[in-house]
This record gives structure tokens, sequence and C-alpha cells, in this order.
């Protein structure tokens, strides 16, 4: 399957660019030069990363990431100017898979790019899923259903549930988590990892929230069964 990029940046030399050297990868890819036409052709396109910078005209990136309908099989990467930390750990909090400060090299971008999709593509073929109480967690679809109701996850937070959930009483340290999920280097550092495990539990409720255990010094597992 051919695999799209959507680029979304208002300065058009750098779409430009950057929607040049990944055609040259062989990716198809699109731009868009504002958040409201970003929405339109995630929509219609159906790209499987989209390159999105955050300083817009009329909607800036962070806004994408919160308008987003579909997030299931797309893979964010944030491009900024601002080289702080708040700014960087609220694209992660919104459901980027990445970022990446300005300027940047063509070159590290891409490498991005592809380790996102290999992660995104990524399916344990001998683990197919989870089941607790009504929870089910379907690995091949990428899909969770809690009660029978559909929960949308962004790509991060669902390997993040899946490694757990699929793994219960296995303790992992915050190190261990972001190297498995993640697989870059963040600035923000394992700080991401909680603002991911402190959303999954907002998005399971009560009483899946408590199938994510804190262990305090250490990390996080998941619990076999729900908490009595």
């Amino acid at each position: 399957m051919e695999q799209k990029i959507l680029v979304v940046d208002d300065e058009q030399s750098i779409a430009s660019a950057i929607a040049y050297a990944f055609r040259r990868e062989g990716y198809i890819v699109e731009t868009a030069s504002d958040g409201e036409e970003a929405l339109a052709k995630a929509a219609s396109f159906r790209p499987h990363v989209m390159v999105l910078d955050v300083m817009m005209p009329k909607m800036n990136g962070y806004d994408v990431c919160r308008k987003l309908e579909n997030r299931s099989g797309l893979g964010i990467i944030l491009l900024t100017v601002k080289n702080d930390i708040v700014d960087k750990v609220l694209g992660l909090e919104l459901g980027a898979d990445d970022y990446m400060t300005k300027p940047f090299d063509l070159r590290e971008l891409i490498a991005r790019a592809k380790a996102l999709l290999r992660r995104l593509e990524s399916k344990p073929a001998e683990e197919q899923g989870a089941e607790i109480g009504e929870l089910r967690l379907h690995v091949p679809s990428r899909a969770l259903t809690v009660a029978g109701a559909s929960v949308e996850l962004t790509p991060k937070e669902f390997d993040l549930l899946a490694l757990l959930l699929l793994h219960p009483e296995r303790v992992y340290t915050r190190d261990e988590l972001l190297d498995l999920v993640w697989s870059i280097d963040y600035a923000g550092g394992t700080r991401t990892v909680d603002i991911h495990v402190q959303r999954l539990r907002k998005k399971l409720g009560e009483p899946y929230q408590g199938l994510l255990q804190t262990v305090y010094g250490v990390g996080y597992k998941a619990l076999r069964g729900l908490p009595s």
C-alpha cells in the first residue's frame, strides 16, 4: 500500500521543500497552507502521516489536533519555531506523536516519519488483543471498545495501552516505555509517558482506569483484571 503524507505549512517554500523530499522517497504527498485546509484534506486525502506546522493563520496546529475527527492510523509530527518544553508537551497532550523545532534537517524529518510509519504498522501477530470485563482491545484492527462503545485513541495511546494490557503485571520503567513505544528521544523525556497514561485513564473511565497502575519510583503496569 502506498503511504501518504500531508504537509501543512503556511510558508510555501517550506511546504514545497518538505513535499519534494518525501516524493523523492516514493511517498504520495499533498500540501495545505492553513489549519482549515489541513482538516479538509485530512478527511479527503486520509494521510498516514501529517507534518503539521504549529504557527499558522486561521487555525494553528494545536487546534488542528483538537478538531481532527478521526485519528485512527494517523501519525502527527509537529513543526514549531518554539523550543519551549511547555509547547512541546502541549502538542503531545493533544495527540501529536513527535515534533521538530525549526530549522531542521529534512533527512531527520524523513527518518522520523519512517520510524513513525513503522510503529503505526506494527501489529504483533501472536497477540490478538485483550478482554477485561467489558473492555475489548483488538490489536489487528487497532480498536478499543468499552461496554460496546468505541473509544478513540491516538496511535501512541493505543500502542502504550496495548503494550501494558498484553503484558499484565509486568512493571515497565518510564524509560522502557519511552523506548518501546516512542523509539525516539523527546525533550519532554519521561513526562511524555505520564501524560499519555493520564489521558488513557481518562478515556477508559471507571472502573477501567484502575487497570493502569503506577508503581511509585519505577513506572507503570497493567492489572490482569479489574481492581477489587
